[in-house]
């Protein structure tokens, strides 16, 4: 089942937020991020807030629980995010629908999602506005519309070219359907099409992480992430593990992995821009994720969905049923939260700007950080460019390591 939600604590009912952390609306890009909770199948590796109708059951008929009635759930949710932010003039960056499948939605309630946001928030000139995809989920007709509608940028979910390592990860799709749906996102107009990779699946190969790197470079993407596989505590594939059935990834393994896809990625053209993600230019870059990676403010709509805005850190409660009910209610569907503290927003920044390639300021560290710059840069861990620490490729895959070493 789903991951459990942090215990933090109690929000006020109506949602409101501290004064000071209001104060710092508008100093940085502001997004929202709408999360969609259902899926198809449950893959074995994933813990996301994520529900199949057999999970649903009988509630799956409820308001918010039921895929008809989802975006009124989650409008009423932006409505209430207009009247915590107050009047002030916000208007929205990026928007992101991420899941679960978002494309299991009619185009037209992810299109009346966008169009909300921009009622009660405006959108910048040129916003970002990016949904989440299988490959299976869609047809060229809803590509269409979600152009149409505003939507300019989309994320297929490829994770492999294999079929045994499909199989291994629970993945329906045919491989051979994804260059089919990003020749159709194409033709739909859109202009920033992106590719999601996994690598480390028990039993995929060195030649099988080459074949599913060639093939998404076939499709010609603009951007592709590519994450190691974890095994995350609750999931079947951790239950595989345990049992026996299937052997944990391994480290090794994971960096000639990572190493093979920078060396593809890069040749093709697409330079890193955060330790697991690489794009063509400077414009295919994933907006919104980079809000995350440096210290933006975003409103997280949905089930189990977190936000932050000034250091203030809240998620929603988890079931769809649950989450449609505190808002039919007139109440926040905010389970709990945490105020961030000056010294934990500076770790987090250090943890997250040291992955981008534009690097992390050295004059953030205090004085023992930058006294640890000159012996990870004798280890050909970082380098100095512009008063910013930016990792090297060995670098990267000792990231947290060098997080370590320049932190108190």
């Amino acid at each position: 089942m789903p991951s459990a939600l942090p215990a933090g604590e109690p929000v006020p009912e109506d949602g409101s937020l501290p004064s000071d952390a209001l104060a710092e609306l508008g100093r940085a890009p502001f997004g929202f991020y709408v999360h969609v909770p259902f899926c198809t199948v449950r893959c074995g590796y994933c813990d996301f807030n994520t529900y199949t109708v057999q999970e649903l059951g009988p509630a799956g008929t409820a308001p918010g629980a039921s895929r008809a009635t989802y975006a009124e759930a989650a409008i009423a949710e932006i409505r209430r995010a207009r009247q915590v932010l107050g009047e002030r003039d916000l208007p929205v960056s990026t928007i992101f629908f991420g899941g679960g499948t978002p494309t299991l939605l009619p185009p037209d309630d992810l299109i009346g999602i966008v169009d909300a946001i921009s009622a009660e928030f405006g959108l910048v000139e040129g916003a970002e506005i990016t949904t989440e995809s299988n490959p299976d989920s869609v047809t060229p007709a809803d590509l269409a519309r979600l152009r149409e509608g505003g939507i300019n940028r989309i994320s297929f979910g490829m994770q492999s070219a294999v079929a045994h390592v499909l199989a291994t990860l629970d993945r329906t799709h045919d491989p051979r359907r994804v260059p089919a749906v990003v020749e159709a996102a194409r033709a739909a107009g859109f202009e920033q099409v992106s590719l999601d990779l996994i690598y480390g699946t028990p039993g995929e190969t060195l030649a099988d992480w080459e074949a599913s790197l060639d093939a998404a470079l076939a499709c010609g993407p603009d951007h592709v992430s590519a994450y190691s596989l974890i095994v995350e505590d609750g999931t079947a594939l951790a239950r595989q593990v345990r049992r026996g059935e299937v052997p944990m990834p391994d480290d090794d393994d994971l960096a000639d992995k990572y190493v093979l896809a920078d060396e593809r990625l890069t040749a093709a053209g697409l330079g890193w821009y955060e330790v697991s993600n690489w794009a063509r230019d400077e414009a295919s870059r994933c907006r919104h994720n980079l809000l995350y990676w440096t210290g933006g403010h975003w409103w997280g709509a949905g089930p189990g969905a977190h936000s932050h805005v000034g250091g203030v850190r809240w998620w929603n409660v988890k079931h769809p049923a649950a989450y449609a009910d505190r808002l039919a209610a007139g109440r926040s569907p905010a389970h709990a939260r945490e105020l961030l503290d000056p010294d934990s927003r500076h770790v987090e920044r250090v943890l997250l700007e040291l992955r981008l390639r534009d690097g992390l300021p050295t004059a953030v560290l205090d004085a023992a950080g930058q006294q640890a710059v000159p012996d990870l840069a004798g280890r050909g861990l970082l380098v100095e460019q512009a008063g910013r620490l930016v990792l090297t490729r060995r670098g990267r895959l000792l990231a947290d390591a060098v997080v370590r070493d320049l932190l108190p």
